[in-house]
């Protein structure tokens, strides 16, 4: 009720503004406002990373290789029958020496268990927990679960799907062990990034994720787990009790909660965790739609305690907020062209032309951070990045407004629910070795 009461106050007072601004004030100083803001924090995103670089470079940081926690890796399964053997033998690969592999089954109807049984007699780290088919469900039920039989100072959380190499560990650790750092997140890739068209969407968004994650970082701004290959100190955690057990996103919502507590989150592109893009329309709906009702839900839960804590700092807490208007700017477009429109139709003075250049405009602004990005992570050439830039927006737009528009409804009109949707696994054949060389 708390959220969709907030909600709903958050949309009325943006639409009485952009009914206010209209009758009162010319668009056109909207979308320069607006353009110029996400302009002036994009560069100074850019400005910080490129100093931070420069400074790294004369003065590298000194590693403590004293800092040699003992680390359990948790694996939630759910139906997984078809990749968890091969990612359980991935990891095993790990160049550490103080680690343990904690596999959870979550009521699989499957062959799982008895999989997850076979690993426990053939490695001698592994730990299974099979839950009770009227567990809670969810995955952070089975995190909090886990916690209960792990011993690790530092949990790691894969996916069924996950691979990485053997040096993940090693150079995620030295991040994590700062006294106020209370995660590190690894940079996500899709493996199967070649299948169709929409796992090439899928690459390039997360490749522009690692650029968003890194200005983050550089900043020390908002930085956010992303559930896979997510590395978490145990104090950091108990700080927080553990994982909420009523959100469909628990990495968005540990993140915003850690950062709530005073933690820093850090984000980590030396070293990658390799995960399946699923290749159906209809389940990337269903993810996405799970990722931003998720999110937003956890912004409004959460706004009182961002706006009154003591212990975030103020950058965390201003980069929060700025990040809040991705989901609303969708809702703030559709809404000032409906306006306009409506003026055109009735024969007022309008502002439709200036309303189009601001679509025009934010569309470009998203086409050069994709450009920027697929150059500087993928090593694409210019063309070859143009043209994935610009595909990619219109799969943006084409997945994320409708979604982000939908969502808002869903929240102000119906009750909350936990049907997280499940991302089925084991949709490609392709190694690591083959993701590389591709």
């Amino acid at each position: 009720m708390k959220e969709r009461v907030v909600l709903s106050i958050i949309i009325i007072s943006l639409v009485a503004f952009l009914i206010v601004f209209q009758n009162y004030f010319n668009t056109v100083w909207a979308i320069i406002s607006l353009i110029s803001f996400m302009f002036l924090y994009s560069f100074y995103m850019y400005c910080v990373q490129k100093y931070r670089k420069r400074k790294l470079k004369k003065n590298p940081p000194i590693i403590n290789y004293d800092f040699h926690p003992f680390v359990s890796v948790f694996i939630p399964c759910h139906n997984e029958e078809e990749v968890i053997e091969k990612t359980v033998e991935n990891i095993q690969k790990l160049d550490y020496d103080s680690f343990e592999v904690v596999l959870i089954d979550d009521r699989s109807t499957d062959n799982t268990p008895e999989i997850l049984k076979k690993l426990e007699k053939e490695y001698k780290n592994i730990k299974i927990l099979i839950r009770n088919k009227d567990a809670k469900a969810g995955k952070s039920a089975v995190l909090n679960d886990a916690m209960k039989i792990a011993k690790g100072d530092a949990i790691l959380v894969f996916d069924a799907d996950a691979k990485i190499k053997p040096e993940f560990l090693k150079t995620m650790l030295p991040m994590l062990e700062p006294a106020d750092v209370g995660a590190v997140q690894a940079q996500k890739v899709i493996i199967n990034a070649k299948q169709n068209f929409l796992t090439q969407c899928q690459f390039n968004e997360y490749i522009l994720d690692t650029h968003l994650q890194l200005g983050r970082d550089a900043v020390r701004g908002a930085v956010e787990l992303r559930g896979n290959g997510e590395l978490i100190k145990r104090q950091a955690l108990n700080s927080i009790n553990g994982w909420n057990e009523e959100t469909i996103v628990d990495d968005l919502d540990m993140s915003t909660r850690l950062h709530i507590k005073g933690w820093d989150i850090r984000f980590c592109s030396n070293t990658q965790v390799y995960e399946e893009g699923v290749i159906t329309f209809g389940a990337l709906i269903r993810q996405r739609r799970r990722w931003v009702e998720g999110s937003i839900r956890r912004y409004l839960e959460y706004a009182k305690d961002v706006l009154t804590t003591k212990d975030m700092s103020l950058r965390v807490g201003f980069d929060l907020i700025a990040y809040i208007t991705e989901f609303l700017l969708p809702f703030w477009l559709v809404v000032e062209i409906l306006f306009q429109a409506f003026r055109f139709v009735k024969g007022y003075d309008n502002c439709i032309l200036s309303s189009i250049v601001m679509v025009v405009a934010t569309a470009i602004f998203f086409i050069c951070g994709f450009v920027y990005s697929l150059r500087k992570y993928a090593n694409l050439n210019f063309l070859n990045s143009l043209w994935q830039a610009i595909v990619t927006s219109i799969y943006f737009l084409t997945i994320w407004f409708p979604i982000a528009m939908f969502i808002i409804f869903k929240i102000i009109f119906t009750k909350k629910t936990m049907d997280w949707g499940k991302t089925v696994h084991g949709v490609t054949t392709i190694t690591l070795e083959e993701a590389d060389n591709g």
